[in-house]
């Protein structure tokens, strides 16, 4: 049976949608890896695996990808892409796009740096993009309910994820706080 126009879909039409999807969900794309990259961490890791070393593992490369890659990212659309970016969530191109990119740089330097550091600096990475996400979460619920703003970058996986990694990284610092060595003492 053919869709709709007549014409049927080819491999690399399955491949473009693959690789739109991928690359418009990012946040997505980048929690998945992280958590594949986390996995694959912890089945090569030599010494026994106990729930702190599991802890570890998917925090630093929660941290990395789903905040540091995402929000680089993030970045690049905003400031090199900013009229797709804009396009993509329902809205007019701004100069405010430079602003968000800025910030969404800001949020991987940090992220980049805490990846692999202490429960301090993780706290930072996570907390600071978290309270950021939840705001654009909450703009979004506003858009929806006043502009019926229903576009992809508005209403679609990206709106979920800016629910769902800060919950995620929170639920990390928990399980680290609790399993793991949370605090470093100089002195």
């Amino acid at each position: 049976m053919l869709p709709p126009g007549g014409t049927p879909r080819l491999p690399a039409d399955f491949i473009a949608d693959a690789i739109t999807f991928v690359l418009s969900n990012f946040p997505l794309t980048f929690l998945v890896i992280g958590l594949i990259v986390s996995l694959i961490a912890i089945a090569r890791t030599p010494e026994p695996v106990d729930a702190a070393t599991i802890v570890e593992k998917l925090i630093s490369w929660h941290v990395f990808f789903a905040i540091g890659v995402s929000n680089l990212y993030n970045f690049v659309c905003h400031v090199f892409f900013g009229e797709m970016a804009a396009a993509f969530i329902g809205w007019a191109d701004s100069p405010f796009q430079f602003e968000v990119g800025m910030a969404s740089l800001g949020f991987s330097a940090v992220a980049f740096v805490a990846a692999f550091r202490s429960f301090d600096l993780r706290l930072a990475a996570i907390l600071g993009p978290s309270l950021f996400l939840l705001g654009a979460a909450a703009g979004h619920v506003y858009q929806m309910a006043t502009e019926h703003n229903f576009a992809p970058g508005n209403a679609g996986i990206i709106f979920y994820m800016d629910i769902i990694i800060p919950l995620v990284g929170f639920v990390l610092l928990a399980l680290q706080h609790r399993y793991g060595r949370p605090y470093t003492r100089l002195i």
